[in-house]
């Protein structure tokens, strides 16, 4: 298996790695199938790599399920999503718990159902004390909304904006900025994704549709990832051996 490369030959993994999960309608269409039979199966994806992670080195994985642009979307589709998430958590949650995987949901909840909003709080609740991963669930969130929130209530409070204050209070406060962001479907932009929290992440893109997206692809993005020089503005003599480099 590739991942024990990782271990092996000590290249350096990322310790969050963010994912933009595009390509589920489009995976669905191209099989004459309802676009929210993409959306279930992208779950399915997703449960997959969330087991993936914790052997591969990485202890924060962060998704983007559903952004406040997709509200936008025909109302047939967005009362499916919302069922699917229903369903995930029943299903899902026991089996983060065996794994020890601990979920947070990230973005706004005052437009959420209140059997949504519900179902959201007892997940977490459920996992609060897992520590082998953590999941941050973006949902109903966008990029804006995260750093415009977060300067109106320190602007509230009276307290000074910087760029130390405005990270500790967005949404991602709580982990570290991810090392690695994916975005599969084929698609190159961010779609108002971390955009404060992503400034410095490598980017990767994969043409592989979402539901498609497996461990042998998730490997791929970990040893491009590899390959990168991170500078953060220094030049390449500047830099030391990472601490972080997995025996």
């Amino acid at each position: 298996m590739i991942h024990g490369a990782f271990m092996e030959e000590r290249i350096y993994v990322p310790s969050h790695v963010a994912i933009v999960m595009d390509g589920n309608g489009r995976w669905a269409s191209k099989r004459y199938m309802p676009r929210i039979a993409g959306h279930k199966q992208g779950v399915d994806t997703l449960g997959r790599i969330v087991s993936a992670c914790p052997s591969r080195g990485i202890s924060v994985l962060t998704v983007f399920a559903f952004s406040s642009e997709n509200w936008n979307r025909p109302v047939e589709e967005v009362s499916g999503l919302m069922d699917i998430v229903v369903l995930a958590l029943s299903r899902e949650v026991p089996k983060l718990q065996r794994e020890g995987v601990r979920l947070r949901f990230v973005g706004a909840r005052d437009n959420l159902s209140v059997r949504i909003r519900t179902g959201l709080e007892e997940a977490e609740f459920a996992t609060v004390t897992n520590s082998v991963l953590t999941l941050n669930v973006c949902f109903n969130y966008g990029g804006r909304w995260d750093i415009t929130s977060a300067a109106a209530r320190l602007a509230a409070a009276g307290t000074p904006i910087t760029e130390h204050s405005l990270s500790a209070a967005m949404a991602m406060g709580h982990c570290a900025d991810p090392d690695l962001l994916i975005r599969t479907g084929n698609e190159k932009r961010l779609s108002n994704f971390l955009l404060w929290q992503a400034a410095y992440s490598e980017l990767y893109f994969s043409e592989l549709l979402w539901p498609d997206f497996d461990e042998q692809a998730l490997d791929a993005a970990l040893l491009e990832y590899a390959t990168r020089e991170r500078r953060f503005g220094k030049t390449s003599d500047q830099l030391v051996v990472p601490a972080n480099l997995h025996a």
